[in-house]
C-alpha cells in the first residue's frame, strides 16, 4: 500500500536516482528491440528515447541526472576506439590517417569560415568558433562498425586516426579562443600550453604503459582488479588532459592507445571492457545526447530554422568532401568512402564542448546553440544510417574475399595436469586460435587407469570446470575431454588422433633425471613419446608472466625450417600471437629463410611490426640475445623432431640452454608439423635413422677449428 502511495505521489521530472536508473535501463533494453523492427539502428533509438524523456520532451528525467554516466560513456567511446585500433595497421597507415585528418579539419574549417562570415554575418570570434566546430566529429557510429566486424579495415583505421587529429586541432583552437576571450593570449599562455601538453603526452604514452605492464605482472589472477585498474587509468587520463588544457576525450583516446598492446583483443579483460561499455556507459551517453535536442526551436522563427539548416548542410557536405578527396588520393572504393563519411559525419562530443563554451562566454547566441543541437541529431542519424548500410556491404565484401577454410578445420588440444598453469595455456590457445575457425578449444585431462581412477576423475572434472569458466570470460567455446588411459602420453596421442587435432599445446615441466637424453632430462618421457606419435604442430610453453606484458617476440628459425610441411601454419600462428600480445616481432634466421618469410608477408599483406636479424644458428642467437633480449620479451624457438629435414644435432641442447639463459622469460619451444615417419624394418625406430653421431663429430671438429684459428690470431 505504501508503495502505491509513493508511486502516485511521484512527481515529474524524476529526481530519485533509483527510478531514474531503472527507467534508463529499461530504455536501453527496449529501445533497440522495438526500433530494430523498423530497421532503425539502435544508436538512433537511444537518441530518440533521450529526446522523449528529457527537458525538451515529456520532462520525465531531470536535466543533469545522468551526467556522470553520460560523460563516462563519451570517454568510453574514445577509449574503445584507441583500444580496438589495430596498431600495426595504424602504423602502416599513419600517413593516410594524417592526410584524412588534414582534409577533415581544413575543408570544414575553410568552408565554415566562408559561410559563417559572408552568409550568416558572424563576427570574427564567432566565425572561428563555429567553423572549427564543423571540423570536429565524434565516433558515435563506431559501435556499429565494431559489431559488423570491420574495425580492421583500412577505411575504419584511417577514419579513427583522422578523428584524433582533427579533434585535437579543434580543441587546441578552442583553448586559444577562450584564452583570447579572457584576454590571456600572451607569451605565458603559449609557454604554459606547450609545457603542459608535453608533460601530459609523456605521462600517457610513456609512463602509463610501464605502469600497466608492471601491474599486470604483479597482479596476475585478480580479474576484477585488472578491470578497475584500466577504468581508473581512463578517467585519470581524461582528468590529466583537462589539466593540460584540452578536452578529456583526447586523454581517453590516448589511454586506449597506451594500453592497446597490453590488452589482447581475445582476452577476458577486453571482453569485460567491451561488455560494460556497450551495456551501460555508451547507451547512457547516447540518451544524454538526445536529451539536449529541442525540436521546438525550429518554430521560434526563420532565423533559428535558417541557422540550423545552414549549419547542418555545411557540416554534412564538408565531411563528405573530406571523405571524397581521401577516396581520390588513396583510390578507395565508394563503399570505403561511405564508411569514412559515416564515421566522420556525426557531431556530438567535441561539438557540444565547443558550442557550450562559446555560448557560456557570450561568443554565440541561443539560435546558434539550438541550431547546433539540431545539427547533432541530424548528423548522428545520417552517420549511423550511412555507417550501417556501407559497413554491412563492406563486411559482406570482406567475408567473400576471405580464403576458404582448409578441409581439416583448426583444432587445438590443451592437455592440463597442473591447475596453476591451466589459465596461461588456455589464454595462449585463445590468442593463436583463428577467429573464423568453427571448432572449439579442447582442454584434455588424462587419468591413469588404476585403482584410484574414479577418485582422480572427480578431481579432474573440478579442474576442467575452472577451464570452462575461464574460457567463458573470453566468449571462447571449449569442449572438455577426460580420458582414462594407461599413461599420459598414450592418452594425449589417442585424443589427438580421434579429435583430428592440428595444434597441441603442452606445459613445460621441470622434471630431471640422470639420463643423458635431453628430453628425459627436461620434460621427462611424456614429450618424447608424444613427439614420436603426434606429427602435428606442438608448442611446449614455459610462461612466468602474462603474455599481454610482452614487449618483443623473438622468433628463432633454424636453417631449412622454411621447407618443412608445417611452416606456413606455424608462421601464421606466430603473426597472430604477435598481434594479440601487442609485441613487435623480430625474426632471427639466415638470409634464405628471411627471403621466404618476407615473400609470405608481402603475399598475405600482413600488417606486423616486423624486423629481421641474421644468424647462422642457435649459438649465434645466444650471443646476440645477451644484448637484445630483456625479461619482458617472449622467446620462441623452432626446433624439429629427429630425422626430419631441419633437424641437426645441436638442437638436442636447445632446451637446456633455454632454461639456462632465459629462465625468467616466457619461452615457447615449437615443433612444426611434419610428415609421419614410417619405419622400413621390423624393430627399427625413428631415432635410429639419424646422422646425429656423425653430425656431432663434425660440430666438434668445427669448434676445434675455430679454437685453433683464435689461437693463431693471438
Amino acid at each position: 500500500m505504501k508503495g502505491l502511495v509513493l508511486l502516485f505521489n511521484t512527481s515529474l521530472p524524476l529526481k530519485d536516482p533509483i527510478p531514474i536508473f531503472s527507467l534508463v535501463l529499461f530504455i536501453i533494453l527496449l529501445a533497440p528491440i522495438i526500433l530494430r523492427k523498423f530497421r532503425i539502428p539502435s544508436i538512433i533509438g537511444l537518441i530518440i528515447a533521450g529526446m522523449l524523456i528529457g527537458d525538451n520532451g515529456f520532462k520525465i528525467i531531470e536535466k543533469g541526472s545522468i551526467d556522470l554516466f553520460s560523460k563516462a560513456g563519451l570517454l568510453y567511446i574514445m577509449f574503445l576506439a584507441g583500444l580496438e585500433l589495430d596498431m600495426a595497421e595504424f602504423r602502416k597507415n599513419r600517413y593516410r590517417s594524417m592526410v584524412f585528418g588534414g582534409f577533415t579539419f581544413l575543408i570544414p574549417l575553410l568552408m565554415g569560415f566562408v559561410v559563417c562570415h559572408y552568409v550568416l554575418h558572424f563576427n570574427f570570434m564567432a566565425t572561428l568558433l563555429v567553423s572549427s566546430m564543423f571540423a570536429t566529429h565524434t565516433l558515435v557510429a563506431y559501435p556499429l562498425a565494431s559489431r559488423l566486424g570491420i574495425t580492421k579495415n583500412e577505411a575504419v583505421t584511417v577514419a579513427v586516426g583522422g578523428t584524433i587529429i582533427t579533434d585535437t586541432l579543434v580543441l587546441l583552437i578552442l583553448a586559444i579562443i577562450t584564452g583570447a576571450q579572457a584576454g590571456n593570449l600572451n607569451t605565458y599562455f603559449w609557454i604554459r600550453l606547450g609545457i603542459s601538453l608535453t608533460i601530459f603526452a609523456v605521462i600517457i604514452l610513456w609512463l602509463m604503459p610501464m605502469l600497466g605492464r608492471w601491474f599486470f605482472k604483479k597482479i596476475k589472477d585478480d580479474k576484477t582488479s585488472h578491470f578497475i585498474f584500466v577504468l581508473a587509468l581512463v578517467f585519470a587520463s581524461a582528468f590529466l588532459a583537462e589539466l593540460a588544457g584540452v578536452e578529456g576525450i583526447i586523454g581517453a583516446f590516448l589511454a586506449g592507445l597506451a594500453l592497446n598492446q597490453l590488452i589482447p583483443h581475445t582476452s577476458p579483460l577486453m571482453n569485460r571492457i567491451e561488455f560494460v561499455g556497450n551495456a551501460i556507459f555508451i547507451p547512457f551517453f547516447l540518451i544524454s545526447v538526445g536529451m539536449l535536442v529541442d525540436l521546438r526551436v525550429l518554430l521560434k522563427g526563420p532565423e533559428a530554422l535558417l541557422i540550423a539548416g545552414v549549419l547542418t548542410l555545411m557540416a554534412l557536405s564538408s565531411k563528405w568532401l573530406a571523405a571524397f578527396f581521401t577516396q581520390l588520393v588513396f583510390k578507395y572504393s565508394p563503399t570505403q568512402r561511405n564508411v569514412i563519411f559515416g564515421l566522420s559525419s556525426a557531431h556530438a562530443a567535441a561539438t557540444i564542448a565547443v558550442i557550450l563554451i562559446g555560448y557560456n562566454m557570450g561568443i554565440v547566441d541561443e539560435n546558434v546553440l539550438n541550431g547546433t543541437v539540431i545539427l547533432i541529431l541530424i548528423t548522428c542519424l545520417v552517420g549511423s544510417f550511412v555507417t550501417e548500410n556501407a559497413g554491412r556491404k563492406l563486411a559482406i565484401k570482406e567475408a567473400e574475399s576471405k580464403p576458404e577454410l582448409s578441409e581439416q578445420p583448426e583444432r587445438i588440444l590443451v592437455p592440463v595436469a597442473n591447475p596453476d598453469k591451466l589459465e596461461a595455456l588456455l589464454d595462449f590457445a585463445v590468442m593463436i586460435k583463428d577467429a573464423n575457425a568453427p571448432t572449439p578449444i579442447y582442454p584434455l585431462a588424462v587419468v591413469q587407469d588404476d585403482a584410484e581412477a574414479k577418485e582422480k576423475i572427480q578431481l579432474t572434472n573440478k579442474m576442467l570446470e575452472k577451464a570452462v569458466i575461464h574460457a567463458a570470460a573470453t566468449e571462447s567455446e571449449v569442449q572438455v575431454v577426460t580420458r582414462v588411459d594407461l599413461n599420459v602420453s598414450d592418452g594425449i596421442t589417442r585424443a589427438a588422433k580421434e579429435l583430428l587435432i592440428t595444434d597441441l599445446i603442452l606445459g613445460w615441466t621441470d622434471k630431471t633425471s640422470t639420463t643423458d637424453r635431453w628430453l628425459g632430462n627436461i620434460f621427462g618421457t611424456t614429450l618424447d613419446n608424444v613427439l614420436q606419435r603426434v606429427w602435428e604442430t606442438v608448442y611446449v610453453c614455459n610462461f612466468h608472466t602474462p603474455l599481454n606484458t610482452t614487449k618483443k617476440m623473438a622468433l628463432v628459425l633454424p636453417p631449412n625450417t622454411a621447407y618443412e610441411l608445417g611452416f606456413l601454419h606455424y608462421i601464421q600462428k606466430v603473426f597472430i600471437l604477435s598481434k594479440q600480445a601487442g609485441a613487435r616481432l623480430v625474426l632471427y634466421c639466415d638470409s634464405k629463410t628471411q627471403a621466404i618469410v618476407q615473400a609470405y608477408v608481402d603475399q598475405t599483406k600482413k600488417s606486423a611490426d616486423l624486423s629481421f636479424k641474421q644468424i647462422s644458428g642457435f649459438d649465434d642467437f645466444l650471443v646476440t640475445a645477451s644484448k637484445e633480449i630483456s625479461s619482458d620479451d617472449l622467446v620462441v624457438v623452432v626446433t624439429a623432431r629427429k630425422s626430419t629435414l631441419s633437424y641437426n644435432a645441436n638442437m638436442d641442447s636447445v632446451p637446456a640452454k633455454l632454461q639456462k639463459h632465459f629462465k625468467d622469460n616466457n619461452v615457447i619451444l615449437l615443433y612444426p608439423e611434419q610428415r609421419e615417419f614410417n619405419s622400413l624394418e621390423a624393430g627399427l625406430q625413428p631415432e635410429d635413422l639419424t646422422l646425429a653421431p656423425i653430425q656431432e663429430q663434425i660440430a666438434n671438429l668445427n669448434k676445434l677449428g675455430k679454437a685453433v684459428k683464435r689461437i693463431f690470431k693471438k
